[in-house]
């Protein structure tokens, strides 16, 4: 299976032409990010076949030259967001990465869907695109992939993120949970909550190959 036969099952059972028509109006007469080519980033970088980690974020970065497509992460000149920053230091701890690039492309490559729960916003707008038609598509995305995907590993933090779990087969996937790495919530357990270790330990338990969570290729 492909994205593309994900995409089309979708949409034959929603209907999601208010929201295609909404955007073609946002995009004409607004600035909104990410650009339209890097709407669909994640599921470009990570073919539907080599997903085994779910990393959920919930709208893009809405500042200039930030969104690209992929959740947590931003273009390669962009300056740090502060989730992404608080991500690379619980990331040292766990298993001692130093990361200097704030696109996560090559994390994308290795099989990490960075889905945001919404794709696109306006810009200096957070929340600007909520409740269009985008959850109801990636809920969709999350279900096809619990269904037909076996033992991944879906990374969940903070409250919104974590609500998504009824859309999961736990019995045949793992779930991580944590609070959001955002600076508010980071020292409430994120700090120490060891994510990526975890990951690749239940990945090379059910015969995968761990997640390259360091330097990589753009």
């Amino acid at each position: 299976m492909e994205w593309s036969d994900v995409f089309h099952e979708i949409t034959t059972r929603h209907d999601f032409s208010a929201m295609h028509e909404f955007l073609e109006k946002e995009y004409t007469t607004e600035i909104v990010y990410p650009d339209r080519e890097n709407v669909y980033q994640a599921f470009d970088l990570t073919p539907f076949e080599q997903v085994k980690v779910v990393i959920l974020g919930q709208d893009p970065y809405h500042g200039p030259n930030q969104a690209h497509g992929l959740a947590f992460s931003v273009q390669p000149d962009a300056k740090f967001p502060p989730s992404l920053r608080n991500m690379y230091k619980e990331l040292k701890e766990d298993i001692g990465c130093e990361r200097t690039t704030p696109h996560l492309q090559d994390w994308a490559r290795e099989g990490v869907l960075l889905l945001n729960t919404v794709l696109t916003v306006r810009q200096g707008e957070a929340h600007s695109h909520k409740e269009i038609g985008w959850e109801l598509f990636t809920d969709e995305v999350i279900k096809t992939v619990s269904e037909q995907l076996e033992n991944v590993v879906f990374i969940l933090w903070g409250k919104p993120a974590q609500q998504k779990v009824k859309l999961i087969d736990t019995s045949k996937h793992h779930i991580i949970k944590s609070p959001h790495p955002s600076p508010l919530s980071a020292y409430r357990g994120f700090f120490g909550s060891k994510p990526y270790s975890q990951t690749n330990t239940y990945l090379q338990e059910n015969g995968k190959a761990p997640v390259n969570w360091c330097e990589g290729e753009a």
